[in-house]
């Protein structure tokens, strides 16, 4: 193995070193209570510049030039194709006044899923919305879907080249065709129709004021509007705002009966929220003339509204409840103290609940997997519902009067399937199944606990070959996020596969900062405590090391957004323990974030270098900051995106440019800049076959990664 590798990372450098383009060090010092910061690299913040523009195209020509010389990039890609050519469904939803069933599929190699409708269960399915044939590359995605309450019509959001921005249509469910409706400036909204099907409820923004703001300005005062279905969007009405709270957002729902408007308002990305509603009367009527009412306004824990009976609320909260629970608010008693608790907190996570067949279903998570139990509107279990493998339940659709609902089941070694469950009958069967070609019975999934620098005891998922040595030589990729309340549980990926099919280790730890076992273990890992992520991080690295999986020139560490963070801080603090690196689209200047698009929005999980107290520990970790010259660091393939306005590519552009002047040793530090893609969401498959071929192949030349064997 260790033969092939060196000729490949051989191949990858020929002639010489490699020459990195040119970044100007400016003189830019910045004065952060009394400590002052050096930030060179300020220039690269704007990526339209002409001096950016130069050294993107410096850097993407130096990117791809490496990978093209490693001799299985092109295997990989060709297998990565393979095994992305087949079907994968999305689970159905519907409105039981209509005859059809809507659902998302893939054929294998579309670019974009495909919306279907068909009529009844067993019917066949056609196409309804194909975003394929509207763009030649790929790069216009749905977002939104929502569904009038007859089922008639349907809102779809459409997003461009990867920003978070979206535009809403409306398209006639039976005809297939479009209204003439088309609203813009919306980001983070859904849409909810009133019941007279007149028009429904949504967010917005205001338009950005200078061309080019708006991938990177900072976005504020969202208001909630309502849309009169024809209308030209200048006629909206303005249902609710707050002038004096610019960072509040709104989330509009209509309850199941039509008779309230539910604002779930929310500030940042903290998980503590507030639920207001407004009365609209008569649900075949509605008005909008009544007074907005603050009905759980402390920002003080999570509410989830799951229904209504009149005027009595369901909630799941965690509030006094770190794992969650469900309680009845009577809106006309709505005193603390007068809540009536339903299903009380248990020894798992509720990871999500919903109301159907006037029950409630509970996923919980137990370990960091699933567990889906059914009880009554007591909160007494009925049954629990079977699942095929440990895995998670990722998706549930279904409506609080319906006989069935729907749910998306995945595991590491087990494609999303979806199954119908039938509550008369208590019967749950595959209802779309993928069928790949791989064979999951030579891997498999073992579930290890090992413990963190303060003791604290942390699972990870280990997935590899049945069999495999623990001899210390095994090529491993260790995956973390760690934060914003986001749970790693077990996930199929279709790139993954071809790592394990070289003999990989792939590797998933549940760090601290996602909610795997509630809001304490959140908790555990924001603001000034977030040095625990990446202390879990680096104990699941040694702990590999230790238990003989690998050893640190075979194991890389990899991780996306705020995991790309994670992975800028564990190769800054410890980068002995990696011989290589994928950040995506990370968050590494911690000084900085707060400035851009939605940064802001994050101060409510990291804290801000704004505030005198939170500036240190943000400082000590910050891996922009963290760099230090001469260091060896780990080969590192750095990935961003020209459009991403969630985590604009400054961040990522900077650190290259202080890694790659940075570096003590020989190994490679590049960056990949993705042209009409932002953050990730909707990339098409053809940009995401590309994109992981060059990771795995990036890994082939400095890990020790031996051919397939399948």
């Amino acid at each position: 193995m260790a033969g092939a590798v060196l000729g490949a990372a051989d191949g990858a450098a020929q002639g010489g070193p490699l020459h990195y383009p040119p970044a100007r060090k400016s003189d830019q010092v910045d004065n952060y209570h009394g400590t002052v910061v050096h930030d060179p690299y300020r220039w690269l913040e704007d990526p339209d510049s002409p001096e950016s523009r130069q050294w993107i195209d410096g850097e993407n020509a130096l990117t791809t030039a490496y990978l093209s010389r490693i001799p299985e990039r092109e295997e990989i890609r060709q297998r990565l194709t393979a095994l992305w050519n087949y079907p994968r469904f999305g689970p159905p939803f519907r409105k039981r006044q209509s005859g059809f069933y809507l659902f998302l599929k893939n054929d294998g190699l579309q670019n974009q899923p495909v919306l279907y409708r068909q009529r009844g269960l067993h019917a066949r399915p056609d196409a309804l919305l194909d975003l394929n044939a509207l763009s030649r590359d790929g790069t216009l995605a749905l977002s939104t879907l929502a569904l009038s309450e007859d089922g008639a019509l349907l809102v779809y959001g459409l997003q461009s080249s990867g920003s978070d921005w979206e535009e809403f249509r409306v398209r006639e469910v039976a005809s297939g065709r479009d209204r003439p409706d088309r609203l813009s400036w919306i980001k983070f909204s859904g849409a909810s129709w009133t019941h007279d099907g007149l028009g429904f409820f949504y967010s917005r923004y205001a338009e950005p004021e200078a061309a080019g703001a708006a991938l990177r300005d900072v976005t504020r005062f969202q208001k909630v509007y309502y849309h009169y279905l024809g209308a030209p969007q200048s006629s909206d009405r303005l249902i609710y705002e707050r002038a004096d709270q610019p960072d509040w957002g709104f989330g509009p729902d209509v309850t199941d009966d039509g008779r309230y408007l539910i604002l779930n308002v929310w500030t940042g990305t903290d998980r503590r929220n507030r639920i207001y509603y407004l009365d609209l009367g008569d649900a075949a009527h509605p008005r909008f003339d009544g007074s907005i009412v603050p009905l759980l306004d402390g920002f003080d824990a999570s509410y989830g509204l799951l229904g209504n009976d009149g005027p009595v609320f369901y909630v799941l909260t965690d509030r006094d409840a770190p794992r969650k629970r469900v309680v009845a608010i009577d809106t006309r008693a709505p005193a603390r103290e007068r809540w009536r608790e339903i299903v009380p907190e248990g020894a798992d996570v509720i990871e999500g609940a919903m109301m159907i067949h006037n029950s409630f279903v509970l996923n919980y998570l137990h370990d960091a997997h699933s567990r889906l139990v059914i009880a009554g509107l007591d909160g007494r279990v009925q049954n629990e519902v079977p699942l095929p493998a440990l895995g998670s339940v990722t998706t549930i659709t279904g409506e609080r009067e319906d006989d069935e609902m729907f749910f998306a089941f995945t595991s590491f070694l087990y494609p999303t399937t979806i199954f119908r469950h039938d509550f008369v009958s208590g019967n749950t069967q595959v209802f779309k199944a993928a069928s790949i070609a791989f064979d999951p019975g030579e891997y498999e999934t073992e579930q290890v606990f090992y413990h963190s620098k303060d003791g604290t005891r942390i699972p990870m998922f280990l997935t590899h070959k049945k069999g495999l040595a623990r001899d210390g030589t095994n090529p491993t990729l260790l995956y973390g996020y760690g934060g914003f309340n986001v749970n790693e549980t077990p996930a199929f990926s279709v790139s993954t596969l071809a790592w394990l099919e070289r003999g990989g280790i792939y590797a998933v730890p549940n760090l601290r900062g996602g909610a795997e076992y509630g809001e304490a273990w959140h908790e555990a890992g924001m603001h000034d405590k977030k040095q625990n992520v990446f202390d879990d991080c680096i104990a699941a690295a040694e702990y590999l090391i230790r238990e003989r999986w690998t050893s640190p020139e075979h194991l890389a560490v990899a991780g996306r957004s705020n995991g790309g963070l994670l992975v800028g801080a564990v190769i800054t603090q410890r980068p002995d323990l990696f011989g290589a690196a994928l950040p995506g689209v990370g968050v590494l200047d911690m000084l900085r974030f707060q400035r851009f698009t939605i940064g802001w929005a994050w101060v409510t999980e990291y804290g801000s270098a704004d505030s005198a107290a939170q500036f240190p520990y943000l400082y000590a970790y910050s891996p922009l900051h963290r760099i230090r010259p001469g260091v060896h660091y780990p080969a590192t393939l750095i990935t961003t995106a020209d459009h991403d306005d969630r985590v604009v590519p400054g961040h990522s552009f900077k650190f290259a440019a202080a890694l790659q002047a940075a570096q003590g040793g020989s190994k490679p530090v590049l960056i990949q800049i993705e042209t009409k893609a932002g953050h990730g969401a909707g990339k098409p498959t053809s940009k995401v076959i590309e994109e992981e071929a060059d990771r795995w192949a990036f890994l082939v030349a400095n890990i020790g990664v031996s051919r397939a064997h399948r």
